[in-house]
């Protein structure tokens, strides 16, 4: 066992309980820091370990400077149906507006490679959809990529919307996103995904989960990036976001 192997178990461990609790605090000591995105990821599957939740969803991004982007999401961190509890910062819930593609069959790693037609067939719906962001650092930023890929890249959950059309959906490049906050004035924001093609890093999930052994599972629903970055949202009000021509997606967020 490496010395960066080991280390992965305490660092872990320090997450997975500010996890549980809420907390934040100071990046991981210097001994306990992962040196590279294969230790980040042993940390964060030790993270679920620890945590022992069920993963339902997945974030992901397209890889950035050659770096994987994605993070595991847990069963008692999704909503749905209007209300959602989380972790709440300044008296406000970090959000990122994005579509989740949910699936309806397996994707189980194999020896060869899927085609973006078989990701497809596996889609079963198409929802929008918040990610919740938070960190377990006070100082996320000061972190880097590689402690924030340990972390989760930020997420803290997901709430589900809505489904809508599938087809109009895999086409949205760009999606005018307005908010509406109970009697606040509405603020509409100029949406691009970071991807431009909205499935696009589903496709790459697919692949680097299969080539790693682990695949996805039907039920799954995978968030691919913000059309809109992170904004906070107040707890205890009436908030709409319409996601362009796509829907319209209801919440009201209370703390945790």
């Amino acid at each position: 066992m490496t010395s960066q192997t080991h280390n992965s178990l305490p660092a872990a461990a320090i997450l997975a309980e500010r996890r549980r609790s809420g907390t934040q605090g100071a990046r991981l000591p210097p001994s306990l820091r992962p040196l590279d995105a294969a230790a980040a990821l042993a940390v964060q599957a030790l993270v679920s370990e620890q945590l022992g939740d069920k993963i339902v969803a997945w974030k992901c991004g397209l890889p950035v400077d050659g770096q994987p982007v994605l993070a595991p999401i847990y069963a008692g961190t999704v909503c749905s149906g209007g209300a959602c509890a989380a972790w709440v910062r300044g008296g406000q819930v970090r959000v990122e507006p994005e579509l989740a593609f949910v699936l309806a069959q397996n994707l189980p790693a194999r020896s060869s490679p899927y085609s973006a037609a078989e990701i497809d067939a596996a889609i079963g719906g198409t929802y929008l959809a918040l990610e919740l962001i938070d960190s377990r650092y006070s100082e996320p930023d000061e972190a880097g990529f590689i402690e924030n890929l340990a972390d989760g890249l930020l997420n803290q959950g997901l709430y589900l919307g809505p489904r809508v059309d599938a087809e109009a959906a895999h086409a949205a490049a760009e999606l005018a996103i307005r908010i509406s906050i109970a009697t606040q004035e509405t603020n509409q924001l100029s949406g691009r995904h970071p991807a431009v093609h909205p499935r696009a890093p589903l496709y790459w999930l697919a692949e680097f989960l299969r080539a790693a052994g682990q695949g996805l599972q039907a039920g799954q629903a995978v968030i691919t990036g913000s059309y809109a970055g992170s904004f906070g949202l107040p707890v205890a009000q009436d908030i709409a976001i319409r996601y362009g021509d796509l829907g319209e997606l209801a919440v009201r967020f209370s703390p945790r």
